[in-house]
């Protein structure tokens, strides 16, 4: 599977990544707005099969032709998943779109449900796409790279509006700048909920991400034009979206690289044990699309949903946080 995945990003490599045909327009509106069509093409929605229908559940990026990064949380194995990808509407049928099931899924082997540690996973799509006017991957950051503080980067999806809001009709994009670590971890910000491998961005208390942006990327342009995804969505507050130093949080992707370049399944495909050499721990790959609905053993500690509840969570601190992963 190392192999393939090596092969992947080379070919991903080969097409250039990061560099739409249609180049986003920036603006620093202090609230979202609708995005230029295909100026973000590596973003993807995930959805899942209920009654019948597909439903939205999460954001994702697109990092190779058949390989799409997105939160832990996103993913469960009860559900079966498609991927979109050259969306601008989800409610139009678009040319230069198409989707592809979800082959398999990898969550992150340590994801941390209660703390959002970790929340990052992998989905193996069931046929490479072909990079397009519409369909490209986000590059990817450097090993161990950390943004300063300030950095203008981009939240891009088609979560809610506002916190009690609808979700979006067309592609939405937002800038927020980063906060750095040593500010995201102060007592009236995130505290020690906010750990070094995850980037916060906002918390003006007018701009974020909000329920349904989970998983979808944070972009940040490179010094050569090019962007890259330096974050995925992981949680904000669950006092509702734009809260005052509450930035949203994302998992910072540079932890990860290792990672993600080689989950180190053994035989791969749609089950089977997989050794990550890099942390030389084991987990298990669940299929999604399985006509076998029993729950299947993964390297969740449990069962998480999309849109999960609001949980309360008591920091060392002993100061009580409300989370909700979005």
């Amino acid at each position: 599977m190392r192999r393939l995945l090596v092969l992947a990003f080379l070919l991903a490599s080969a097409y250039g990544c990061g560099l739409p045909s249609f180049p986003p327009v920036l603006s620093r509106v202090v609230a979202g707005e609708d995005v230029r069509p295909h100026s973000w093409p590596w973003q993807i929605s995930l959805q899942s099969d209920s009654s019948g229908r597909w439903r939205h559940v999460c954001g994702g990026t697109l990092i190779s032709p058949d390989w799409v990064l997105t939160a832990a949380h996103c993913i469960n194995d009860r559900y079966n998943y498609r991927v979109e990808l050259g969306k601008h509407s989800l409610k139009t049928s678009e040319q230069g779109s198409t989707a592809r099931r979800a082959a398999a899924l990898f969550p992150h082997e340590d994801y941390n449900s209660m703390l959002s540690r970790n929340d990052i996973a992998l989905i193996k799509l069931s046929s490479p796409v072909t990079f397009s006017d519409t369909i490209m991957a986000a590059c990817m950051p450097d090993r161990g790279v950390v943004l300063p503080h300030g950095a203008p980067c981009y939240v891009t999806g088609w979560g809610r509006l506002s916190t009690s809001g609808g979700p979006a009709d067309v592609l939405q994009q937002a800038l927020l700048p980063v906060v750095g670590h040593d500010t995201c971890s102060l007592p009236d910000w995130w505290s020690v909920l906010a750990t070094d491998r995850m980037v916060c961005a906002g918390g003006d208390g007018v701009t974020a991400g909000c329920n349904g942006d989970s998983g979808g990327p944070l972009s940040c342009q490179n010094p050569d034009g090019s962007w890259a995804v330096h974050g995925a969505v992981s949680f904000g507050s669950g006092q509702g979206c734009n809260v005052l130093h509450k930035p949203t949080v994302f998992t910072q992707v540079s932890s990860y690289v290792d990672w993600i370049s080689s989950p180190g399944c053994k035989g791969f495909g749609f089950s089977g044990s997989c050794e990550n050499k890099f942390i030389g721990k084991k987990t298990r790959a669940f299929r999604s699309w399985s006509s076998n609905r029993r729950p299947l053993n993964s390297c969740l500690s449990s069962p998480i949903r999309p849109f999960s509840s609001y949980f309360q969570v008591k920091t060392r601190l002993r100061v009580k946080l409300w989370l909700s992963a979005w």
